[in-house]
């Protein structure tokens, strides 16, 4: 049964459209803050800042469409509570980096955590969304359906923006049901033996949700049916793991996410990429997460150095920080891609106020 859990909330979106427009009006630079916990993906944003942790909510819920609409300034962490107590998820297993995380600021980094690789990431899962423009005009592109296809890529082109291209104020996504059964298994094999199973493992419909390498040991989860999870299980073999590790690699809690200042990049791969070239690095010390396709290095490297093995491989590599003055965060566009992203801010925002710089120095 479809419920609003809120109605529309005029008046918040309202006040938001209003100091849009004003500083549209003035030229002025705009910081948009929800939690504020993924200050660090990203370049500094120096402006006003704008918040939105007010206009929250869940605004309507079918759980049996699979269907939710909520507001950006929504506790990430709320969301997730009532999905559950209906036996749902978001399937891409969002990040929170902290309580304060909000449903806004996770679709602005678009980042997703271990089960990306076989649900989809979070752009897959957005059906439609609700944004305020530079001239604070609140739109609509989008649904609530699957079959809504009008406005629907511009609604998945805010996934990742970065909050560059208007501020988002209402997002509605396609749910999926918690899986019957959960087993986390940590099985002590070498690298290369673990890279050589996983392969074999994809090559068949096995109810495999997480793989990560660290440590000398395989972490795998499996979700699904009672008896795929247990017959899965058994052929498997190995030793029971806490389910809570999956929620530390997700939230970066870990310890090597949290040892030295050395700056901590996302490697970006395909699956059976090799080991990288990289100087001195022993690729036995990395964390593989996404079944080898996201590697993380904490490693006091010179960030060509580390692009250029990303690129040599098909990938790309993100510094999350700390991050050195003259390092980008992200991978350099090709001057056609530059084009296409300049074209684009400067359609969608002609002066440049929402969130400018945080992409691109460009942008």
């Amino acid at each position: 049964m479809a419920t609003a859990t809120t109605p529309h909330d005029h008046d918040a979106s309202e006040a938001l459209a209003e100091r849009i427009r004003q500083a549209n009006a003035d030229g002025t630079p705009l910081r948009i803050v929800g939690g504020d916990t993924r200050f660090f993906y990203g370049r500094e944003v120096k402006g006003e800042e704008l918040y939105t942790h007010e206009h929250c909510g869940i605004s309507f819920y079918d759980p049996v469409e699979l269907v939710v609409s909520v507001r950006a300034g929504t506790p990430l962490a709320a969301l997730e509570t009532a999905l559950a107590e209906h036996g749902q998820m978001l399937p891409f297993e969002p990040p929170r980096y902290g309580e304060a995380s909000t449903v806004g600021g996770m679709v602005a980094s678009g980042l997703s955590g271990p089960r990306r690789p076989w649900a989809g990431a979070v752009r897959d899962f957005v059906l439609g969304t609700r944004v305020i423009n530079h001239e604070g005009i609140e739109q609509r592109f989008g649904g609530e359906v699957m079959k809504n296809v009008a406005g629907y890529d511009l609604s998945r082109l805010m996934v990742g923006a970065q909050g560059s291209l208007g501020l988002i104020t209402e997002v509605s996504f396609k749910v999926l049901p918690l899986p019957g059964a959960v087993q986390s298994l940590h099985l002590e094999l070498p690298l290369e033996e673990a890279r050589l199973r996983l392969a074999e493992w994809g090559r068949e419909p096995l109810p495999i949700s997480a793989a990560a390498w660290l440590d000398g040991a395989l972490h795998l989860r499996l979700e699904g049916g009672p008896s795929s999870v247990a017959a899965t299980r058994a052929r498997i073999g190995g030793d029971e793991l806490d389910n809570v590790f999956w929620t530390a690699l997700r939230d970066q809690q870990m310890p090597y996410f949290r040892a030295g200042q050395a700056p901590l990049w996302r490697l970006s791969l395909p699956h059976r990429a090799p080991p990288l070239d990289l100087p001195g690095i022993d690729e036995r010390l990395l964390i593989h997460d996404w079944a080898g396709a996201q590697r993380w290095l904490r490693a006091e490297l010179d960030a060509e150095t580390v692009r250029q093995a990303c690129r040599d491989a098909g990938g790309h590599a993100t510094c999350y920080g700390p991050r050195p003055a003259d390092v980008e965060p992200f991978t350099p566009l090709p001057e056609v891609l530059t084009k296409y992203h300049r074209n684009l801010k400067a359609q969608l925002d002609p002066k440049g106020i929402f969130n400018p710089g945080r992409l691109y120095a460009a942008f």
